[in-house]
């Protein structure tokens, strides 16, 4: 299969550049990366085009004009331009293991979505890898045991690997566990779902609205947990102001049978992804 990786990112130049590092040292490399952004300025900018200096796979620059929070169509104008059969969806501030992609490969299986998890990394220690450029996506368990008893990040026990398939699939219906953060959805599937729904603006549930929707068109939730965790750098609070609109929209998706998006992917069309690319030579 032909995997496309798709990065959010706000005017985080300096995690986004931790973020790309991990992602250049798969053990499987994506068929190409697809950078999501929503609006930052040209120092995000600088730092992609040096990233892709060294990638070996292609990478991709899609930006969009900074109208406040709006991840849905950010990541709705990747999936319109990527060309994988499966979308792994990461932040810009969640670094990768070595196996990361891998284990999405791994897992992938037709008519499921794979959610995965994340350890959270405090102020302190965050500061400390970005301004040093830490390679900690190298880091092993031992060595996350020991940032963990020291009160560096909120646990441990998601970087050990659980074997089995089966245990993966017992709750398939199960949408509160999709985080954007680390997520895979057959392409095939986003597009039979219209995407994300674009009417969710600021932060908050457009995940879950897309799982929803998702599992009522019969694809169900997998496990990914004890497989594919992430390393997410520690952030202020986003601005929260419309969680209670979105709230009020996942609700009303909760009790209807709709399964597509409202405002979603087939709102892009060719030219509309063509103008959006940002020349990274």
């Amino acid at each position: 299969m032909k995997i496309s990786l798709v990065v959010t990112t706000y005017n985080r130049p300096t995690a986004l550049t931790l973020v790309l590092r991990s992602l250049l040292q798969q053990q499987r490399m994506p068929d190409e990366i697809l950078i999501a952004d929503d609006g930052s300025t040209h120092e995000t900018r600088v730092a992609i085009q040096t990233m892709a200096k060294t990638s070996a796979v292609p990478m991709l620059h899609l930006w969009q004009k900074d109208e406040g929070f709006r991840a849905a169509a950010a990541r709705n104008l990747s999936v319109a331009a990527a060309q994988g059969d499966l979308i792994v969806f990461l932040d810009g501030d969640c670094v990768a293991r070595p196996d990361f992609i891998a284990q999405h490969q791994r897992l992938a299986e037709t008519g499921h979505f794979v959610a995965g998890s994340r350890i959270l990394l405090n102020p302190d220690l965050t500061e400390t890898v970005t301004n040093q450029q830490a390679h900690l996506y190298q880091w092993g368990r031992w060595k996350w045991l020991l940032q963990r008893l020291q009160g560096h990040t909120n646990r441990w026990w998601p970087l050990c690997h659980l074997p089995g398939q089966t245990w993966r699939k017992l709750h398939p219906m199960r949408w509160q566990s999709a985080r954007t953060c680390n997520l895979a959805v057959w392409r095939r599937d986003l597009w039979a779902v219209n995407g994300f729904d674009e009417q969710y603006q600021g932060w908050g549930h457009e995940d879950a609205d897309l799982a929803v929707r998702l599992i009522r068109h019969g694809v169900h939730y997998k496990n990914g947990r004890f497989a594919t965790t992430v390393l997410h750098l520690w952030h202020q609070e986003n601005d929260r102001s419309q969680l209670p609109d979105n709230l009020a929209k996942l609700e009303t998706i909760l009790h209807s049978s709709q399964t597509q998006a409202a405002q979603g992917l087939n709102r892009y069309s060719p030219q509309m992804i063509a103008s959006a690319l940002q020349r990274l030579a």
